[in-house]
């Protein structure tokens, strides 16, 4: 385990990603990440991501809206597409994470998603870290948080 401050999203993302054609239909792209496994996928046109529809996605916007299951899966993708460098560090994602509100984070090298980054990893990697690390980490979301409310600011 390397440290975790300078550790970065290519030591912990995870390279399986799915990523589907914004014309493919809720029911498809559902059936596609029952099948993969997996709590993401990444919305293409012309071959570039636009999108992520999430798990909640489908738990919150289908039900919410009643869309049809046979709808576009770009009816119920979040957009725009936050995303992260492959080479960030993972301090980098969990502030990206948290001031955006999202618990996936598709990572990129040059113009193509080679992985994704969740709030899960970022959790497992605090479970095994040292406590140096910890007490880095907190100090440094006290810092981010109190900067908000500096009278100086």
């Amino acid at each position: 385990m390397g440290n975790a401050k300078t550790m970065t999203i290519a030591d912990i993302m995870n390279k399986s990603v799915i990523s589907v054609d914004a014309s493919l239909t809720i029911n498809e792209a559902a059936k596609m990440m029952e099948d993969a496994k997996v709590g993401a996928v990444i919305v293409m046109e012309n071959n570039s991501p636009v999108g992520i529809v999430t798990d909640r996605d489908f738990a919150i916007k289908v039900v919410a809206h009643e869309y049809q299951i046979s709808s576009p899966v770009k009816q119920i993708m979040s957009s725009p597409l936050f995303s992260i460098n492959l080479d960030e560090s993972v301090r980098i994602a969990a502030d990206l994470m948290h001031d955006r509100g999202i618990m996936k984070l598709p990572v990129i090298d040059g113009e193509k998603v080679v992985g994704i980054i969740t709030a899960r990893d970022i959790v497992n990697l605090l479970a095994v870290c040292v406590e140096e690390d910890m007490r880095d980490m907190y100090f440094h979301s006290v810092v981010k948080i109190f900067a908000n409310y500096s009278p100086y600011n």
